[in-house]
């Protein structure tokens, strides 16, 4: 099944509450949480706080994308606030299944991410063991990116490999995705759709709307 994941981190944050009540309505389930520690990727976004006030907020599921250096220090505290996945990247973290298995036993989804700079194939060891491949289709850290276009022979490589061992794991993608480039990474076997400012800027309610009634045309 194919699912729009809008990313708070394009939001406007002086109207972060009545932007969430406009989503919730929709027939969007996930938002998108970016945790940017300054260390892992340049920049530095919001925490546990932001988290815990989004978790009041809303009841859709919280896909927390943790960009920082050693994620398993946070994984209790997010979990404990309100995270309902959290996908940890496996360039910034030396104890990956440990993690993986921690965040399972806490009740939460469990993600690996991949930047677009590391080989596809460093996320093979692990996709038994998560619910969902994270592809970084640009360079993490800031928003309003172009997409990368060799990416999507990286989503139709991880595609292959999950279909090939029969696993019911999601891929999803991050960044630059706009309705212009949405069928071919479809196509190429993404589902779980990340978009910032394409739903952000403008009419949410609306871009929203153009956005699933293209995935479901492409269903």
């Amino acid at each position: 099944m194919n699912y729009l994941v809008p990313s708070i981190l394009s939001a406007d944050f002086c109207e972060l509450g009545t932007q969430l009540d406009i989503i919730g309505k929709s027939s969007v389930e996930h938002l998108h949480v970016d945790i940017m520690d300054g260390m892992f990727v340049p920049s530095i976004s919001f925490g546990m706080p932001v988290l815990e006030c989004v978790r009041k907020r809303t009841d859709l599921f919280l896909d927390v994308h943790m960009m920082v250096e050693r994620p398993e220090r946070y994984v209790d505290e997010f979990m404990r606030l309100g995270a309902d996945g959290i996908t940890i990247h496996v360039e910034a973290c030396d104890c990956i299944y440990k993690t993986l298995e921690h965040i399972r036993s806490l009740g939460g989804k469990r993600g690996i991410a991949i930047n677009p700079e590391t080989p596809i194939e460093h996320a093979f060891p692990y996709i038994e063991h998560v619910d969902m491949v994270l592809v970084m289709t640009v360079h993490p850290g800031f928003g309003g990116q172009s997409y990368i276009p060799e990416c999507y022979d990286k989503i139709r490589s991880i595609r292959s490999e999950i279909n090939k061992r029969g696993l019911p794991v999601d891929v999803e993608i991050d960044g630059g995705v706009r309705l212009e480039n949405l069928k071919r990474n479809l196509d190429v076997g993404a589902n779980m759709i990340v978009t910032g400012s394409a739903v952000f800027k403008g009419d949410i309610e609306n871009n929203i709307k153009v956005f699933l009634s293209r995935m479901k045309q492409e269903a």
